[in-house]
């Protein structure tokens, strides 16, 4: 999922920067100007180099020309070996014979050193370097028109801050991966650490499976730090997006404060050190570049030398108990949690004015009666004085009588609702409540006054302008000097704005996971009507060529063989097709989906899942059936793997009011009131699921006990319309 989300964004970015430029050359037209940006790794594949990319998009926007932008990348942890083909390097050469780029910006040290090779080819096209390691390579010759910025990450000025934050530390674990991306990170820090080995031990974990590698960090011994380096391969071959995936997994395991080398790295839990600053070093060759377009030799600019900074996570700095006053000196904090004060010193303040107010009023109020007590004209002056003070209150102050009834609200309330004293007195200000919030308000206020509590309570009301607005309201019982009731006391706030805020965040949300489903959808698709299409065919004809073929034993049976293999393919692509985009779903119902999912599971996994239904109907609306299908989807393969039991039971029921949805085991299970913190995104997915549908959703577990997941989906009418709405 970090993966897509990682991929949508930056798919953004560069269409609106195109858009952009599209836009500007219509309204004015300029000359043309190709730039070729060439990266070690996809901006899909390693978030630090999507920042490089998007600080060159922007510094390129200052450029008087009309950019036409031409995107390649190396990708070398999908493809290592990728740069020593001669095909590909020979594709490149072929692309741009034609268009000749007039700036290339190489970012990272591998794609520096394609560009330098392929110098002749290019015919000497001024080139922008962004490296981060290893310094000029021997390929850059004196003389080629080279400049850029070099980075250099400071293993060692983070090992440092660590010591000096940490003066107990004994045991240094350096954290990497096996992928050609990994090695000269590791490189760095080997190299950075040599010195120290006399004073620390180093245990160096970079041939490690990923699962091997957590188990190791979960039982670290005490006084040990953790260096990440880089890890987008491990000793399995798995592959993963170092930033995105591999340092979360590694902070949730670890049992010791985790250094990195780059601010990328610093999520997820990271304490931070000595890093470079991916966007900086983008934005200076982004200004290279524009100063090359403008006629400027790149002989002539000077290389840059990229400035890291002390960057460090203020979470993470309180998780491990470090002190700040231990940092080095202009050290940058990042995510630092504002204090209660911070955060409302405002309402605080309002508050505690408010109190003051109405302490101040309740003691004249008290000395008038105690000194003219026989005076009813001071009583009355002393209630004048407090109308006049609640009048030129910014809150709707309001007051009730031991018979529930208002007898007075001030001018604000007045200005808000736009009606009359004597419309908002006894009763009547009841009037202007929303319809729908109207028999809840009542009851809340009604049971308050009943046990002489303080409430609080949220409803619309409405405004002098017919717009309804909500409002809290809080209210507080009074007493006289004899501690008989006297009534209450209340003040209202308009809310509206926050409650809008909130339900934005709902909707963005909802439209989240509404454009996950599309693309799902999208890529089902594809995979079936087109690749598994193409490979049949293509297992077919490799058939028919076993029919025309001489006898020979070990030809036919290498023949077959492929064959076999290629069905396979078939099969697989055919199940992930299934898995992504459910046509059952779609045309047979949730029943019948649901069952050949888990029949399927069953299949696959090699475990007994036992599926039950009653009262499904075949025609259900969409947002529920794919909401309980992907719940269903969710939990199972969730139990599957984590549960560590072999019978799993899955159980559909239908009445005419909702549809239920139960998948149990007995497996291991977990503790609850951890099920949404560290079990991940995979109930936090089902839960906001299940919520946009109006639903209820549960989980129990218990550990050794087995995990029950239950949700609950309404499929009234109104439930879509008001989601919709």
């Amino acid at each position: 999922m970090r993966r897509r989300a990682a991929r949508l964004i930056c798919l953004l970015v560069v269409a609106a920067f195109l858009l952009g430029l599209q836009s500007s050359a219509a309204t004015s037209q300029r000359e043309v100007r190709r730039v070729l940006i060439l990266n070690d790794l996809s901006i899909i594949s390693s978030p630090g180099f999507a920042e490089v990319v998007q600080a060159i998009l922007t510094g390129l926007q200052k450029s008087p020309y009309r950019i036409e932008l031409y995107d390649e990348n190396l990708d070398l942890t999908l493809f290592p070996d990728r740069i020593s083909q001669d095909n590909f390097r020979d594709e490149i050469i072929q692309k741009y014979s034609a268009r000749k780029p007039d700036v290339i910006i190489a970012a990272g040290p591998v794609s520096l050193k394609f560009i330098a090779k392929l110098y002749d080819k290019f015919q000497g096209t001024p080139t922008i370097f962004c490296t981060i390691w290893g310094g000029i390579p021997d390929e850059v010759s004196q003389g080629m028109p080279f400049t850029g910025v070099l980075a250099q990450l400071d293993a060692e000025g983070t090992l440092n801050a660590a010591l000096h934050l940490l003066p107990n530390t004994k045991h240094v674990v350096v954290v990497g991966g096996m992928g050609k991306f990994d090695e000269g990170f590791e490189a760095i820090a080997k190299q950075s650490f040599h010195n120290y080995e006399s004073k620390l031990e180093f245990t160096y974990l970079f041939d490690l499976t990923m699962p091997a590698l957590l188990e190791r960090l979960k039982h670290l011994p005490n006084d040990t730090i953790v260096y990440h380096t880089a890890l987008s391969q491990d000793a399995a071959g798995d592959r993963f997006i170092d930033s995105a995936q591999s340092i979360p997994m590694v902070t949730s395991a670890a049992n010791a404060p985790i250094f990195v080398m780059d601010d990328v790295d610093l999520r997820s839990g990271t304490v931070g050190g000595d890093l470079v600053n991916w966007t900086n070093d983008g934005r200076i060759a982004a200004e290279m570049a524009v100063r090359v377009l403008n006629g400027e030799k790149p002989q002539d600019i000077p290389i840059a030398r990229s400035t890291n900074a002390y960057m460090f996570d203020w979470r993470a700095l309180k998780r491990w108990g470090l002190k700040e006053s231990n940092l080095p000196p202009g050290s940058i904090v990042l995510n630092r949690q504002l204090t209660v004060w911070e955060s409302y010193k405002w309402l605080i303040v309002g508050g505690i004015a408010l109190i003051l107010l109405e302490a101040l009023l309740i003691g004249g109020l008290l000395w008038q009666r105690s000194e003219l007590r026989k005076s009813e004209k001071a009583v009355r002056e002393s209630e004048e004085r407090f109308r006049l003070v609640a009048n030129t209150a910014p809150v709707m102050i309001w007051m009730a009588g031991p018979d529930r009834l208002c007898n007075y609200v001030n001018k604000t309330w007045l200005d808000f609702t736009g009606r009359p004293l004597e419309a908002e007195l006894g009763d009547d200000w009841a009037g202007g409540l929303h319809p729908d919030d109207s028999g809840r308000s009542l009851q809340t206020y009604t049971e308050a006054f009943d046990r002489r509590e303080s409430f609080e309570m949220q409803y619309r009301l409405r405004r002098h302008d017919g717009e309804y607005r909500w409002v809290l309201d809080k209210g507080a019982p009074r007493f006289n000097s004899d501690g008989t009731f006297a009534g209450y006391i209340g003040s209202c706030i308009d809310i509206t704005d926050r409650k809008l805020a909130e339900e934005a965040m709902s909707t963005i949300g909802r439209r989240l996971i509404e454009a996950q489903e599309e693309e799902r959808t999208w890529i089902g698709r594809e995979l079936h009507d087109d690749i598994n299409q193409r490979l049949a065919l293509l297992a077919v004809e490799l058939g028919r060529c076993e029919q025309h073929i001489p006898p020979a034993n070990e030809f036919i049976a290498q023949i077959l063989g492929a064959q076999h293999r290629i069905m396979q393919i078939a099969q697989d692509v055919q199940r992930l097709s299934h898995r992504l985009h459910s046509s059952k779903l779609e045309y047979l119902g949730l029943a019948t989906a649901s069952n050949s999912f888990c029949r399927e599971m069953s299949e696959q996994s090699k475990v007994e899942v036992q599926f039950t239904q009653t009262g499904i109907p075949r025609s259900l609306p969409k947002e529920i059936s794919l909401c309980l299908f992907r719940v269903l989807q969710e939990a199972l393969q969730n139990a599957v793997k984590h549960s560590g039991d072999r019978r799993f039971t899955v159980d559909l029921r239908g009445t005419e009011e909702a549809v239920e949805l139960t998948v149990g085991d007995t497996g291991r299970g977990f503790e609850e009131q951890e099920a949404f913190t560290r079990s991940g995104l995979g109930l936090i997915s089902m839960r906001e699921r299940i919520q946009m549908v109006r639903g209820e959703f549960e989980v129990k577990s218990k550990p050794g006990a087995g995990t029950k997941i239950w949700a609950r989906v309404p499929i009234q009418a109104q439930s879509f319309r008001a989601m919709a709405s």
